[in-house]
């Protein structure tokens, strides 16, 4: 990868995922895809980032968060082999995109805890981490977006996936895009722990401290009902 467009998923995709599959439900069948299978950076970066997340964040959302990874990387790999991104810019938003949730934030400011979340991920990855600064600032945009959902504009590539990742985890959307066994392995190393009624019970507590919450655009009953409803993820729950 010769640029930082390249190197940390910069490029614009579609938002409107319809407009990206071109009408279909998938651009290929799905495949088994194991977390044996996958790439996790180790790089000193990574290895810092993933060990603030397992400190800072819940077990439940860590585990979120890694299985976004991994479902994410299967939809890339499988879906969308042309994107271009380092895994590492990938795993780092993956890791931080639910900060802002966390105990100690989600009180903390009236911003919505995405934004919130992004600032959090720039300062620690470009004043702590010394991360490239278009790195950095990819993983920020795509936290800010992550929940940016919607029929018109562009995204980044990497804001994309993420959206694509976490809708599945969270509500079993896109479910063409991923094989059973693919959940069933992912699950086995990242166990959800009732991940839809804790989820649902962040998304409650978010918009009741903060009634403007950019969450709020999802539905403010919609969206909470759509996470405990998830069938897909349910005999994981």
């Amino acid at each position: 990868m010769s640029n930082a467009i390249d190197m940390y998923g910069w490029a614009a995709q579609p938002r409107h995922v319809s407009v990206l599959l071109d009408g279909k439900k998938r651009n290929k069948e799905p495949e088994p895809q194991t977390v044996a299978d996958t790439n996790l950076p180790d790089t000193p970066l990574a290895t810092s980032v993933l060990e603030y997340a397992r400190k800072l964040l819940p077990t439940e959302t860590f585990n979120h968060s890694m299985r976004v990874y991994y479902y994410g990387k299967a939809i890339h790999t499988q879906q969308f082999p042309e994107w271009r991104f380092t895994d590492e810019t990938y795993l780092l938003t993956c890791l931080l995109h639910d900060i802002g949730t966390a105990d100690r934030y989600i009180s903390a400011t009236q911003m919505s805890f995405e934004f919130y979340g992004g600032i959090l991920a720039l300062d620690l990855l470009s004043k702590e981490l010394n991360a490239p600064v278009e790195q950095a600032e990819s993983i920020a945009e795509a936290i800010m977006r992550h929940q940016d959902i919607g029929e018109t504009g562009k995204i980044t590539t990497i804001g994309l996936l993420i959206q694509l990742a976490t809708i599945f985890d969270n509500m079993g959307g896109h479910k063409d895009l991923v094989h059973e066994l693919t959940i069933q392995d992912v699950t086995r190393h990242y166990p959800r722990k009732k991940w839809s009624s804790c989820f649902a019970a962040t998304i409650r507590k978010e918009n009741e401290l903060k009634p403007w919450a950019h969450t709020t655009a999802l539905g403010e009953e919609d969206f909470p009902h759509g996470v405990l409803n998830n069938k897909l993820m349910e005999p994981y729950d």
